[in-house]
């Protein structure tokens, strides 16, 4: 409950007697949460409260460094509406700021070319996949010895050279695949959601009846990068696993790549940077994949 205030005098506070307004809203949390609990009501309520409390203390200081609540009090209403605005931020517009973050990380990365053999080896990987459900997805490879691949709420997908040098075709399809799961399981759209909520400059923006395009490239670029960077729940990370398993079994792939996968980045870099760092134990991981290829009665590897 959000009860507003108004200020009559620089010395007190007053909150509105008989025309109090009060404004009942919920952060929606989970793809298919509609009646989150109160601890996860009150854990997202709270990551929101310390994103606007931050930048009130500091915009509410004068040159000589005193504090004005006048001051704070104008930042935290700006804020405070552009928090609303956010809670109910709709799909599409959360794809639409996802799409021109990716443009915009494309052109702070040296993105494979068309007679690349990394591009033209990703081509031939994601034949047949580009369109699933409904969504579009967007394949590019990053030209970067960084042994990771990324998704964002939009479908777009990302493949590092270091990851395609570190593994056959058939383990990279099956990370692919991982992160395709992401985008068709709404993991990235929940987190890019989850971090426009919590990001200030967006919050302002919201507040002030700005649109998307407004963002600056560096704003855009940070996005970006925080969802490259993105660290998924545990939950969503098993899930995208098994999502690869059958994926592949579907496609008439080896399903079992997504162990052999993960079995191959252990060897090269044990749990140290790249796609394993962000995600769960190895230990849980193969036990998860394993449960997911008997479910699906995969017949045992030869």
């Amino acid at each position: 409950m959000v009860t507003v205030f108004t200020r009559p005098s620089a010395a007190t506070f007053q909150p509105l007697e008989n025309q109090q307004l009060r404004i009942d809203f919920r952060i929606w949390i989970g793809r298919s949460n509609l009646n989150p609990s109160p601890g996860q009501e009150l854990m997202h309520i709270r990551k929101t409260a310390l994103a606007l409390i931050v930048p009130i203390m500091f915009c509410g200081c004068t040159a000589q460094g005193n504090f004005d609540p006048d001051r704070a009090l104008a930042v935290g209403l700006q804020l405070g509406i552009g928090a609303l605005q956010l809670a109910f931020l709709d799909e599409e517009t959360i794809k639409q700021t996802s799409r021109k973050a990716a443009s915009q990380y494309d052109q702070q990365n040296k993105v494979a070319g068309p007679s690349s053999i990394y591009h033209k080896r990703l081509l031939n990987l994601t034949r047949g996949i580009r369109h699933i459900e409904n969504t579009s997805l967007n394949f590019k490879v990053y030209i970067a010895d960084d042994v990771n691949a990324f998704a964002m709420a939009d479908g777009t997908i990302r493949v590092y050279s270091g990851l395609m040098d570190s593994m056959p075709d058939d383990q990279v399809l099956a990370v692919i695949q991982h992160e395709v799961g992401h985008v068709l399981l709404k993991h990235s759209y929940q987190g890019m959601k989850e971090q426009l909520m919590t990001n200030t400059a967006f919050q302002i923006l919201a507040s002030a009846g700005g649109t998307i395009g407004d963002l600056t490239t560096s704003q855009l670029g940070q996005i970006a990068y925080t969802a490259a960077n993105a660290h998924f729940s545990q939950q969503d990370e098993l899930e995208s696993d098994a999502y690869a398993v059958r994926a592949l079994n579907t496609m008439g792939k080896d399903p079992y790549s997504m162990l052999k996968a993960i079995r191959t980045l252990q060897q090269k870099l044990g749990s140290k940077g790249g796609f394993l760092s962000s995600h769960p134990s190895n230990k849980t991981r193969v036990e998860h994949i394993i449960t997911e290829i008997r479910r699906s009665n995969i017949p045992p590897d030869v």
